[in-house]
């Protein structure tokens, strides 16, 4: 193209920009014009007038609200940092997976990660955050309770708590650690022959490969049926799932993911193992975890053993911007294999065996406990009637 050519092309997209802006000036002038009011009402005549970049970074959360969506959100520079710094697999907090509550708008336990100090504490899945450090919840953003939780292992927080059914919130002060975001442990279980267990905490990088080599050890120590539990497994990485997911269904959709413009099925790998397989579930299970627990039940490869999930169903994606900050947006929603949508709902487990709150926090925090997990004893027994059943056949 010739120079000339270029500098055309140049005018006719400045001609169409400028268009195009007027035209959203135009058609939006009344809400222009208050906004124009309201900036110069704050630099002028406020006490304290905020900076530019205090402005502009307001109008941005502003605009991230206005989604009504609460996975959605406006990360400061020092948020973004402690998010990344929560995903590469270690920070300084006490260990609570969060969400907001629609109606109250306050942050709600999700569920806590195991053997963290949140855990320790009693606190569970459901819990409202009433207050962090004595500041009230209402109306704060995810990003920003997070923040005031984080900080320098050794040093103190306190929450203020109120469990669902209670009309007394207490206050529990917990001591900070480095939260090691925990991925994949097992074992075969002593006194059940062949039987094997795992426990999948969180879903990040390393869970596919830690999976797939926990997997091999106890095939070398005589594997035959396995229980998978997903309880109080807050979810993570979308790819994580896919690749845990993979190990459990036979080849085939682990789900489908919805945007704004189509709907795209994510297929499991090959690496169906093929054995008897009950899975732990309970209201802690969320998104990822939801993921691999739709495809094992879709599939009918597995039974499903507790209680009903989370419910989380969308997924976000994150969006840099200049100066460290980001944007946290919801982009997709996921469909189970035979496309069914579980936000909100949850998914419900083939046999429903609940465990007392306080006993089931006694239970996960270190499992597997044999004696006293009504819902491991369930599973057991499911796999151990399959076992029979296989060799009979």
């Amino acid at each position: 193209m010739s120079l000339r050519g270029i500098a055309r092309l140049f005018l006719a997209l400045c001609v169409v920009t400028t268009l195009s802006l007027t035209l959203l000036v135009v058609t939006c002038y009344p809400k222009v014009e208050q906004v124009v009011r309201v900036y110069t009402l704050l630099r002028f005549q406020a006490l304290n007038p905020p900076s530019l970049d205090r402005i502009f970074e307001g109008a941005i959360k502003g605009m991230v609200e206005a989604l009504g969506d609460p996975y959605s959100s406006y990360l400061t520079p020092q948020v973004y940092r402690q998010l990344e710094e929560h995903v590469q697999g270690t920070y300084g907090g006490v260990g609570l997976l969060i969400t907001l509550e629609e109606k109250e708008k306050r942050p709600v336990v999700v569920s806590p990660f195991k053997g963290t100090p949140a855990q320790r504490a009693g606190i569970s899945s459901g819990d409202y955050i009433l207050a962090i450090d004595g500041q009230d919840t209402a109306g704060m953003d995810l990003e920003t309770a997070a923040s005031l939780m984080q900080g320098e292992p050794g040093t103190k927080v306190e929450l203020t708590i109120l469990r669902p059914g209670e009309k007394e919130p207490r206050r529990v002060t917990l001591v900070r650690e480095t939260i090691k975001i925990p991925t994949v442990d097992g074992q075969m279980l002593s006194g059940y022959p062949g039987i094997g267990y795992i426990s999948l905490t969180m879903f990040n990088e390393q869970t596919g490969k830690d999976l797939d080599k926990l997997l091999n050890e106890l095939r070398r120590q005589g594997l035959k049926a396995l229980i998978l539990d997903l309880r109080n497994n807050p979810g993570g990485s979308l790819q994580a799932a896919i690749e845990v997911a993979s190990y459990f269904i036979p080849e085939g959709p682990v789900a489908y993911i919805v945007s704004q413009k189509r709907t795209e099925a994510l297929h499991s790998t090959g690496k169906y193992i093929k054995l008897p397989l009950a899975v732990l579930v309970n209201r802690g299970s969320a998104s990822a975890a939801e993921i691999v627990a739709g495809a094992i039940k879709d599939a009918g490869s597995g039974v499903l053993i507790g209680e009903t999930t989370f419910g989380k169903g969308v997924v976000q994606t994150i969006f840099p911007l200049k100066g460290g900050a980001a944007v946290k947006l919801t982009t997709h929603k996921y469909l189970t294999p035979s496309k069914r949508d579980i936000d909100k709902v949850g998914i419900a487990p083939d046999i429903q065996v609940k465990l007392e709150p306080r006993l089931e926090q006694e239970v996960l925090s270190r499992p597997p406990d044999l004696e006293r997990d009504a819902q491991l004893k369930k599973a057991l027994e499911v796999l151990q009637g399959k076992m029979v059943t296989s060799q009979a056949a």
